[in-house]
């Protein structure tokens, strides 16, 4: 590994996250290509599902074969396998590559580009594969788990409330957090919210293509806005396992991956939050916190699903973006492997 190495795999990276919200359940991938001098010739990346993949997307950009003896990089394996697309390792071969840099192995068991760039005498290397891994975290746990990735979002005071003790909510944080938040439900294919939420506040969530709204007992009025525009499910007790009389929130999950659905968002309150927390169902956690203090205990907490005794039982993060959106700031943290 080497500094323009990184460096390359780097702009892969930024050429990947492009595809964002489009792609799933493909992954995210940007590609570069260098000429046997190492001057960059060509860039790609997988714009949406079903369209050509980053690998080709680059190399056929080209016309007369600068890639012939250069290096290509890209931050996953190159597939080998025939989907919507042909296999971009056959591309690769065809264009007579000397090296190409790779993020990380392919967690789909049909891709085995590896073996026939090597037959093909094509020299590989890997480079940055923890953050290779990172990036599509995502589709690691699509291919590897059948289930959809998923992200809680909060809007919190600084004690981490996100109601008074009366239901009075609006609003925790500024129109700057309020605006990033429709854009941020733009990259996910659902949004998640309780029965509870929908009668409370009314909300439209319509950025999404997918609502799911989780009401055991069918007690949301249809005329909601929730319900105004676009697709959505009601998870309830006529369609859904219960446990200990509630819904059983892993079986609501697998059902939205059935049904093609796998990035969702929740949005809901401190009982709902909390549940998933404690039963292992949030991948990561976007918290929006306004330079409010509520000082009341009987404020609504943003979570409140367990019941703890010792400080060592709190669920462990990792914090990975700290952003400042005056006056608010906005954290995102994994709560898994990543």
């Amino acid at each position: 590994m080497n500094e323009i190495d990184e460096k390359y795999m780097k702009m892969c990276f930024a050429l990947a996250k492009k595809g964002e919200g489009k792609v799933a359940p493909n992954p995210l991938v940007g590609c570069v290509v260098l000429d046997k001098q190492e001057k960059l010739v060509s860039k790609g990346y997988h714009k949406k599902y079903g369209q050509n993949h980053a690998e080709r997307d680059a190399l056929l950009k080209l016309k007369n074969n600068e890639a012939e003896g250069g290096t290509l990089y890209v931050n996953l394996e190159p597939c080998s396998h025939y989907g919507k697309t042909p296999p971009c390792v056959d591309l690769i071969i065809e264009r007579k590559l000397r090296r190409v840099v790779i993020g990380m192995k392919d967690v789909n068991p049909k891709v085995d580009g590896l073996s026939k760039l090597k037959a093909a005498g094509i020299e590989t290397d890997f480079v940055l594969e923890k953050e290779a891994e990172f990036l599509n975290r995502m589709f690691i746990k699509i291919m590897t788990q059948k289930m959809p990735y998923v992200v809680l979002k909060t809007a919190v005071t600084m004690d981490g409330k996100i109601a008074a003790k009366t239901g009075s909510s609006k609003w925790i944080t500024s129109e700057n957090s309020r605006e990033l938040v429709y854009k941020i439900r733009k990259n996910f294919d659902c949004i998640l919210t309780s029965s509870n939420t929908v009668i409370s506040d009314n909300p439209a969530m319509s950025q999404t293509k997918w609502r799911c709204i989780l009401d055991r007992e069918l007690r949301t009025d249809k005329f909601s806005k929730i319900y105004s525009q676009g697709n959505y499910y009601i998870a309830s007790k006529e369609n859904t396992p219960l446990v200990n009389g509630r819904l059983d929130l892993s079986a609501v999950l697998k059902e939205l991956y059935n049904r093609g659905i796998y990035s969702v968002l929740v949005e809901c309150g401190g009982t709902l939050a909390g549940t998933m927390l404690k039963q292992g169902l949030i991948d990561e956690i976007y918290q929006f916190i306004a330079p409010k203090i509520l000082n009341d205990n009987q404020g609504l907490s943003c979570f409140n699903g367990d019941d703890i005794t010792e400080i060592t039982q709190a669920k462990k993060l990792n914090i990975y973006e700290v952003n400042y959106l005056k006056p608010d700031v906005l954290i995102k943290a994994c709560i898994n492997s990543f």
